[in-house]
């Protein structure tokens, strides 16, 4: 590689021939990993470490305890071991919730050593955020140089999603880790063939399957692709290796899969999401191949394709539009693509310039283009996927992409600056930079009234670097003038990229996100999650903090899909048909939809059908004080002080009680745990105080045949379970309304019943 233009100091790495194009010496070439480091590296690198941890620690607590389905699991973890082990949602281990448990366990070893706390929650996944950015780092730096590297961390940090996600609860923080640190450890197998760090990355990958289950597999094809053709060793000593990395991730991700199989099923949790009580069937279907054909039974709308068809999200099964423009479209965009247009042609520009090294050698440029085919595989792999999947697919899910989007700019930046003295190298990086500004400026665009000023300062500075790249490029070599122009015309367009997804980020930091579905940033017209073409806005982008659309803070114009802006007709995928009253808040029809979602979905205003006031199937109810207090009466001679329809609702009694309560049904309330017949024996054996339902008369079972006919209302695929239950309870326990919230005593029933 060669260019016509001095370093000017340049802060990226000269690799192969000179700067000044001399032929190669007979010495092997000098790395990034070996070359003495620059004066301003390590500070530079604890500036992007502290920098990245001021920014997920800000304003934490903001988020309370952010998806309270998980957090109470936490709690649970906190409590009992097995809780801990198994992934239970309540401390009486009656279910699990619908992922493995490796996420949980950083956040309930804090709980268990500092206390039940939002901090003491959030914390550890802070910290994975800093991590993931240290190991990125690293990564980059041993190919490309700390300047590539610190780009490529400043990049990631400042990624919205990211912002948003290590900021938060759900499994996806150290999913990114863990897929973070595969990468390097096949990076660093591919620098000679090293058996050790290949069967490390087969390692991390298991831990990642316990984090997410399938997902993690996503990046194993190019991965694994690559190691099998341009490890520089013989065929059967390569292939032998990937057995091993095999075998290392069977024996991580396996060991707990097969104690929870074999593990008498009566004395364990059931599984959460599952309809047979198999992890197996979980990680197969629901968190499986469920994703990718949307044929999910037991989720949100589980079965829809299969029942209905695709839906109204244009082959998305109702969880928005699929297609090649997905990452791109109103409530995604602003979460992940900043910097994705700008990634992809950073991608076949380092396969364009490095493409001259050969397979078997360790040669710096072979594995400079080994780094590009690895983090550009897992690019392409995971951005078609999720482009694709018919399946439940959220916003948030994107943050798997972060690390490859930020790997890809800092590395492209450095070999295009490397290159600059050639006219196809100076003109790509321009482009790049013009294009980027662009993107921003719609993306900007996107959310209404938001910082109009910074919108046209960016496309104004993009462009203005632009074409000072491109000036500063084609000026004499040498000149001083020209290095000026060009170092200032970097800097222009560093900052120009960054600034929009910065503003971003100081908004998700601002304030907090609760709830199942959060997004990054501002809303954005036409987008901001949930299903039916993810139209739910300011409520999803806030965390649902006013319950289920609809709750005490309102709904997003349209409501619950189903709703004038709503998806699929019938509300949650699918159509759950014909749910109790008519909407009481604006926003769209009633009738059909989920029970209890107000403002088109077919609910009792502020009231889910699965629970208390406020409460739903994303986010639970706020408990009162007054029923706090009646859980904590007595609670140690239960050993569920109550029982709720639906995860999030007997999640938020659990948080705030600290006592165990059982949710039926799991989070959609559409697992058939426990059984009539099982409830009734825990009511009798006296285990169960209190069945909490609606203050307005109705639990689960009397939202007409909205709380049974859909997933994700009571009664889904498992059968009416909850709705027996919860039918079973009121026929046979008398009601009382304790703040706000009814309240059936499961020790004192009605006379002449059992």
């Amino acid at each position: 590689m060669t260019t016509a233009v001095p370093p000017l100091d340049s802060p990226f790495p000269e690799r192969g021939p000179n700067a000044a194009g001399d032929a190669a010496t007979d010495q092997a070439p000098a790395t990034a990993a070996t070359a003495p480091r620059p004066r301003w590296e390590r500070p530079a690198y604890l500036a992007l470490l502290l920098g990245t941890a001021a920014l997920l620690l800000w304003n934490l607590s903001a988020s309370g305890y952010a998806n309270s389905f998980y957090s109470a699991a936490v709690q649970a973890g906190s409590e009992s071991w097995k809780a801990f082990f198994f992934g239970s949602s309540d401390a009486g281990n009656s279910i699990t919730v619908d992922k493995p448990p490796a996420a949980l366990w950083p956040m309930a070893l804090s709980v268990r050593l500092f206390g039940l706390g939002s901090w003491q929650i959030l914390v550890p996944q802070a910290l994975m955020g800093v991590g993931t950015t240290a190991v990125l780092y690293a990564a980059v730096r041993r190919q490309f140089g700390p300047a590539a590297a610190l780009l490529s961390g400043v990049t990631f940090a400042l990624t919205p999603v990211a912002a948003l996600m290590f900021r938060f609860n759900n499994p996806d923080a150290l999913l990114t880790l863990l897929l973070t640190v595969t990468v390097y450890c096949v990076l660093r197998a591919l620098d000679g063939a090293h058996t050790k760090w290949l069967v490390l990355a087969g390692a991390v990958i298991g831990l990642a399957f316990l984090t997410k289950t399938l997902q993690a597999f996503v990046i194993l094809p190019p991965l694994a692709l690559l190691y099998a053709v341009c490890a520089p060793t013989r065929l059967r000593r390569r292939l032998g290796q990937l057995l091993l990395a095999g075998l290392a991730m069977v024996v991580a991700g396996g060991w707990w899969v097969a104690i929870v199989e074999l593990w008498p099923a009566g004395s364990r949790p059931y599984i959460g999401g599952s309809q047979n009580n198999s992890f197996l069937e979980l990680t197969l279907g629901y968190n499986g191949l469920g994703r990718i054909s949307g044929d999910e039974v037991g989720s949100v709308g589980g079965g829809a394709r299969r029942a209905g068809g695709a839906g109204a999200g244009g082959g998305g099964g109702g969880w928005g539009e699929t297609g090649i423009d997905r990452l791109f479209s109103a409530n995604i965009g602003g979460q992940i693509s900043w910097l994705l247009p700008a990634a992809l042609i950073m991608l076949v520009a380092g396969l364009v310039i490095t493409w001259r090294a050969r397979r078997a050698t360790d040669s710096v440029e072979s594995m400079a283009r080994a780094a590009f085919l690895a983090w550009g595989g897992c690019l392409l792999i995971t951005g078609l996927i999720f482009s694709y999947m018919q399946g439940i697919f959220h916003e948030y899910y994107t943050v798997a992409l972060a690390p490859f989007v930020a790997a890809l700019v800092g590395m492209g930046v450095a070999v295009l600056w490397e290159e600059r003295g050639g006219l196809a190298a100076s003109l790509t990086l321009s482009a790049t930079v013009a294009l980027t500004a662009w993107w921003s400026y719609a993306l900007l665009g996107r959310a209404s009234g938001y910082l109009p000023w910074l919108r046209w300062t960016v496309l104004a500075a993009g462009l203005l670097a632009a074409a000072g790249l491109l000036i500063g490029s084609r000026w004499r070599p040498g000149s001083r003038t020209g290095g000026r122009l060009l170092r200032g015309a970097a800097a222009l367009g560093v900052g120009a990229a960054l600034a929009g997804p910065f503003a971003y980020c100081l908004t998700t930091v601002d304030s907090g996100r609760s709830g199942s579905i959060v997004t990054a940033g501002p809303a954005v017209a036409g987008g901001a999650g949930g299903p039916g073409g993810m139209r739910f806005k300011r409520a999803a982008a806030e965390g649902f903090r006013g319950g289920f659309p609809g709750g005490p803070q309102g709904a997003p114009q349209g409501g619950f899909p189903g709703g004038a802006q709503g998806g699929p007709q019938g509300g949650m995928p699918g159509g759950a048909p014909q749910g109790g009253q008519a909407g009481a808040a604006p926003g769209g029809q009633g009738g059909q939809g989920v029970p209890g979602a107000a403002g088109g979905a077919g609910g009792r205003g502020a009231r889910s059908a699965m629970g208390g006031p406020g409460g739903g199937l994303l986010n639970g109810t706020k408990a009162s004080a007054e029923a706090t207090a009646a859980l904590r009466a007595n609670a140690g001679g239960y050993t569920w002080a109550a029982a709720a329809v639906g995860a999030q609702n007997a999640a938020s009694y659990q948080l705030a009680s600290g006592e165990p309560v059982m949710p039926i049904g799991g989070f959609n309330g559409s697992d058939p745990s426990p059984t009539l017949a099982k409830f009734q024996e825990y009511v009798k054996a006296g285990k169960i105080h209190y069945f909490i339902g609606q203050n307005d008369g109705g639990t689960g079972a009397e939202g007409g045949q909205g709380a049974r006919g859909g997933a994700g209302g009571p009664g889904g695929p498992g059968g009416g379970t909850s709705s027996a239950i919860a039918e079973w309870v009121k026929a046979g326990f008398k009601a009382t309304t304790i703040g706000g919230a009814t309240f059936y005593d499961l020790t004192a029933p009605v006379s002449g019943t059992s």
